[in-house]
């Protein structure tokens, strides 16, 4: 969903634009993935809000085109979408009759439509921003049952109301949406957003409320059961971006589309074959990994094994790890030895008795709960940092290295590891020897330059930047998973084809 930089954690870095990351979970609406506690406060996304200050410039204009893409010609409706420093895209949404003007965020990585309400009465949060109204709609349905949703560095809670939803030209009736009445962080006190537009599958919807695209596409209001995303990376573009509901715009893509089957229905998740730095295989993904593309999120987060690995190609600098390097003086030359050996490399860590889980069951008879595994400091720093080491000894073995250059490799990794809240800041004057990195998705290699997967604020010797590569770790079998963001979407055109079950991308343009 901040990280420390030069004494800047990113919630307050980019004008305060961090927002907090939506995990809902499937079962109870309230953590999304399953991520425990403390691991949610290692992403928050980057985000921005049209400022009720701005007037007309802000507005989210729609238009209309006759599409030539490969989905068919069809009217369809534009949201315009502004774009606050390639941190977060947003636009404008109406609620009741007449209609009321929200800014959201359109957001592939949640399902629920909420925003403030007028009945939010003890959340200085809700005061800097606009609230819902009831008694003012004429279309406004009173439903009234409780909801919550759980955010990385807050919460909202409200309850479920209905009214007609406005999204660019199309409107959407009898609309189940929340009211918060409680918004419990500063992080919505600063949020440049009034809620969020959730567009992923009704299975992580809170509530199971019908998503609005659901809507959209159940009352008939688009032709085509698509939607698709442009975001301009060029801040001082004329435009922020677009939205497209029921197709593609030709213009905004090369080439074509290439399309993944849908995994795992809640996000938009599908199978990725590969990690690439510079062309060569980071050794993480043979047997696949978990993919979502996220809207909702600027940065593009993975494992934190590889984000490290990544982070070290690219200079970036996190917050060195004692336990790392202790582990590594203690225990590398041992685990290096058994790889060797050919010991299955998921049972070293508990062989060496750092982990008391071999991958496959627990080892320890007195294995301690998920929760307070979690919370064990020492030991489950050493554990994580073992199996990293694992991955990473493994991948250098294969190129046939010395053990020297193995274990130096490793404690270079070890500098690199990120800071606690999961970015590492690289130097802005390094980015033309930066690698390329890549990503293989459905037989396609999907290249990242590094004046793209870099996020840079401010000119000349004032310019801070930051590596777009943040760690979030994601425990099975729901994880390990890597989260897409603006950063990915910004240089391919995405394509959420609801109706083949599939996601697309191709070269923006």
């Amino acid at each position: 969903m901040g990280t420390k930089f030069r004494a800047i954690w990113v919630t307050l870095f980019l004008s305060l634009l961090l927002s907090p990351t939506v995990f809902s979970s499937p079962k109870d609406g309230l953590v999304r993935i399953g991520l425990k506690k403390k691991k949610l406060d290692q992403i928050n996304r980057l985000s921005g809000q049209i400022n009720p200050n701005e007037g007309e410039a802000m507005q989210a204009p729609i238009k209309k085109y006759h599409l030539h893409g490969n989905l068919g010609d069809s009217d369809t409706d534009i949201v315009s979408l502004k774009n606050y420093m390639d941190a977060q895209y947003f636009g404008e949404i109406g609620i009741g009759s007449p209609s009321q003007t929200f800014t959201v965020i359109f957001d592939t990585g949640s399902s629920n439509l909420w925003v403030p309400s007028t009945k939010c009465y003890f959340s200085v949060a809700c005061y800097f921003h606009s609230k819902y109204k009831s008694s003012q709609s004429t279309t406004y349905n009173k439903n009234g049952t409780s909801a919550a949703i759980q955010y990385g560095t807050g919460a909202i809670s409200g309850f479920f109301s209905q009214d007609s939803v406005k999204v660019g030209d199309l409107v959407v009736k009898n609309q189940d949406f929340i009211e918060a009445t409680k918004e419990a962080s500063i992080t919505f006190l600063a949020a440049k957003f009034d809620g969020i537009l959730g567009l992923g599958f009704q299975e992580i919807s809170v509530g199971k409320a019908v998503p609005v695209w659901y809507n959209m596409v159940n009352q008939g209001l688009v032709n085509e059961p698509v939607f698709s995303f442009w975001l301009n990376r060029d801040t001082e573009g004329e435009e922020g971006g677009e939205l497209v509901f029921g197709g593609v715009v030709s213009d905004h893509f090369k080439g074509e589309h290439t399309y993944v089957p849908v995994t795992q229905k809640g996000y938009w998740q599908f199978e990725m074959a590969d990690v690439l730095i510079d062309g060569e295989t980071t050794g993480y993904c043979s047997d696949g990994c978990k993919a979502i593309a996220d809207s909702g999120t600027s940065l593009l987060a993975g494992p934190t094994t590889v984000i490290t690995q990544i982070n070290h190609a690219i200079g970036a600098s996190g917050v060195i790890s004692q336990e790392c390097k202790t582990m590594v003086e203690q225990y590398g030359k041992t685990i290096l030895e058994m790889l060797v050996a050919q010991t299955q490399p998921q049972q070293i860590c508990s062989q060496v008795g750092l982990c008391t889980f071999d991958g496959t069951r627990g080892v320890s008879m007195g294995i301690e709960s998920v929760v307070d595994t979690s919370s064990d400091g020492l030991h489950d720093t050493m554990c994580t940092a073992c199996e990293m080491a694992v991955v990473w000894m493994q991948n250098k073995l294969r190129k046939n290295q010395t053990e020297d250059q193995i274990l130096n490799y490793v404690n270079q990794l070890c500098d690199r590891l990120p800071s606690p809240n999961g970015e590492s800041a690289v130097d802005c004057g390094s980015l033309s020897s930066m690698p390329n990195v890549s990503f293989s998705i459905g037989g396609k290699v999907f290249d990242l330059a590094p004046d793209q997967y870099v996020l840079k604020v401010g000119e000349g010797v004032a310019a801070q930047c930051i590596s777009g590569f943040t760690a979030l770790d994601v425990s099975p079998p729901r994880g390990p998973l890597w989260i897409l963001g603006d950063i990915f979407m910004g240089r391919y055109h995405t394509v959420f084809d609801y109706g083949n079950s599939q996601v697309g991308f191709a070269e923006a343009a």
